[in-house]
């Protein structure tokens, strides 16, 4: 059969209504298509996130192996005085600890632990509201899981990714374990300051006492910790400490978990123990001690720390800078005290903070040490073939156009070396220096006994110009009261002492007869303790910036160190004043023991 044929001139008015009835169906088409690809885009975008959100989150089934090993300090008599890395009690549970500290952590850290789900949404709506308006993450509506969560597995840092991990993983908390099973992980594993992991270990640390035996008031101190560790921390600041403490009690009160009579009772049975001493030489110490730490294992060292010189020490050196020593311009000292025969560190302070910490002066600080220095030039006579009884002359001396001179601008005329050292002749130095080999030589003679700090190649070596630390100018000066062997300084209170011959016994014993003059006719006078033999040397720099002592009684080396951290001048300073004094105070002590 035969089609007719088709007519393929359509008017316009057809034509146009097939456009327009073809319009929809290619606007729907392109924007299916166009939907597609944003579904396709996004979601690979959203799988971006994730996987960024995500990709190094730890393994919750880890978390028992999360720890650092603790490193315990002990002093010479066994007490502990510092322990670091992550100290870990014993673990606990609900019904080994008096009711009040886990009542005390939920009602100051979490109240609503027992009836919100994984997340507290209206705490967290608080905690971003003050975050929105505070234009930063400033606190968060953290849930014990969360806590949990940020403890076992995540970093300290406040950043929404953070938060958002910890939210994962608060969700995978509550679905593994119930809440009793949570507060007691918390319990066990929450950081408490002071090296300290868990409610036990915080107990033993700040009470001396497990868990199971804090009072009321001790255990709202450890539930007040989490918040800052190191600001409330009792052995950091015990007035926060307690500040804190009361705040947890009221919360406690408030919430109905003790009444107000227990509360006055609390707080007015709040008594911190004292404060162990130490903390510069723990520091000192635990650094020192860390290359040689078996690795992954818990340590308790014994070390040299003689706990009531190091008290003495403290106490002392805080009393004169802030009596004397603040009228007289000086805002900051140091002492260390060190066995001369052995090295071992008996105390030592950086500062006059007692608890120790921050910027260590008796070991990292270097200034210059004056007439302290001197005793290596009269050493290099010695070898020499002088004696304490050779004549130099204290008179004016010229060398191109430097002139040195004495702080009292007075001269002795030809005096024997013993006179020129009590006496701290700048004139005798110099001149002490050139004729016994010049400045290579003392320097060559100060290595030997232990200053490993850069010193000046010429003649202002013989004022003590360079710059030198307390720590290890005092143990050079070991072998005068030793027989002739030098030491390095220790902190343990066992173990070979390294000791090398670097003088003879008759060098050792005339620098010895020449050190005590210093102190029984020379400027060191202050530092005299009737009937005992006493020996050191006194040094003052340039403007009195720096005042030293350094000396021994009993074997037991003693420097000290008087000044200004910016090198200000102090007014007049030297050191036969405070320096020596504090000198005094120590060897007392010592000579006593």
């Amino acid at each position: 059969m035969k089609l007719p044929p088709v007519d393929h001139r359509l008017d316009p008015a057809t034509l146009r209504k097939s456009v327009e009835a073809g319009k929809p169906r290619r606007r729907r088409a392109r924007w299916l298509a166009r939907a597609i690809i944003v579904l396709v885009w996004g979601g690979l975008a959203l799988g971006l996130v994730g996987l960024w959100l995500i990709y190094d989150l730890p393994r919750p089934e880890d978390a028992a192996t999360l720890r650092r090993p603790s490193l315990t300090l002990e002093d010479r008599a066994g007490h502990v005085i510092a322990r670091y890395g992550d100290i870990v009690g014993a673990t606990v549970h609900l019904a080994d600890l008096p009711p009040y500290l886990p009542a005390a952590v939920v009602a100051v850290e979490d109240r609503r632990f027992f009836s919100h789900g994984a997340l507290d949404l209206w705490g967290m709506a608080r905690a971003a509201f003050i975050d929105l308006t505070a234009g930063r993450i400033v606190q968060g509506g953290s849930t014990l899981e969360q806590q949990v969560a940020k403890t076992l597995f995540l970093s300290n840092r406040r950043t929404f990714r953070r938060k958002i991990q910890e939210a994962i993983l608060s969700f995978w908390l509550y679905d593994h374990f119930s809440r009793t099973e949570i507060l007691e992980i918390w319990l066990n594993r929450v950081y408490l300051g002071a090296g300290a992991f868990g409610v036990d270990a915080a107990a033993r640390v700040y009470f001396g006492i497990p868990a199971r035996r804090v009072s009321l008031w001790q255990a709202a101190m450890i539930a007040g910790l989490p918040r800052a560790p190191a600001r409330f921390n009792p052995r950091a600041d015990p007035a926060a400490a307690i500040a804190r403490t009361r705040q947890v009690l009221a919360a406690m009160r408030e919430g109905g978990v003790i009444t107000e009579a227990a509360e006055n009772a609390a707080v007015a049975a709040i008594a911190l123990p004292p404060l162990p001493g130490g903390g510069w030489f723990a520091d000192w110490a635990a650094e020192q001690a860390e290359p040689g730490l078996p690795p992954g294992e818990d340590m308790t060292l014994r070390t040299s720390l003689d706990s009531r010189l190091q008290a003495l020490a403290e106490v002392r050196l805080k009393a004169l800078l802030d009596g004397p020593g603040a009228s007289a311009g000086v805002s900051e000292g140091a002492v260390v005290a060190l066995d001369a025969a052995t090295g071992a560190v008996r105390a030592m302070v950086g500062g006059r903070a007692e608890s120790g910490g921050g910027f260590n002066r008796a070991v990292a600080a270097r200034r210059q040490p004056g007439s302290a220095f001197k005793p290596f030039i009269w050493l290099a006579a010695l070898t020499r073939g002088e004696t304490p009884a050779s004549l130099v002359e204290d008179a004016p001396i010229r060398i191109g156009n430097w002139a040195p001179h004495d702080l009292e601008h007075r001269y002795l005329g030809t005096i024997t070396l013993t006179t020129a050292l009590a006496q701290s002749s700048n004139t005798a130095a110099v001149r002490l220096l050139l004729r016994s080999g010049g400045p290579r030589t003392v320097i060559a003679l100060a290595r030997k006994l232990g200053i490993n700090d850069p010193l000046p190649d010429d003649a202002s070596l013989a004022l003590g110009t360079a710059s030198v630390g307390l720590l290890e100018l005092t143990a050079s000066y070991a072998p005068f009261f030793n027989g002739g062997n030098a030491v390095r300084p220790k902190f343990l209170e066992a173990g070979p002492a390294t000791r090398i011959p670097v003088i003879t016994p008759a060098e050792a014993a005339m620098m010895r007869t020449m050190l005590a003059a210093v102190v029984s006719d020379g400027t060191g006078r202050a530092a005299a303790i009737p009937g005992e033999s006493v020996a050191g040397k006194t040094g003052t720099s340039q403007a009195y910036r720096d005042a030293w002592f350094i000396g021994a009684v009993r074997g037991t080396l003693i420097g000290v160190w008087f000044g200004n951290d910016d090198a200000s001048p102090t007014k007049g300073v030297t050191g036969g004043s405070l320096p020596a004094r504090l000198f005094h105070d120590l060897a007392v002590i010592v000579a006593r023991e």
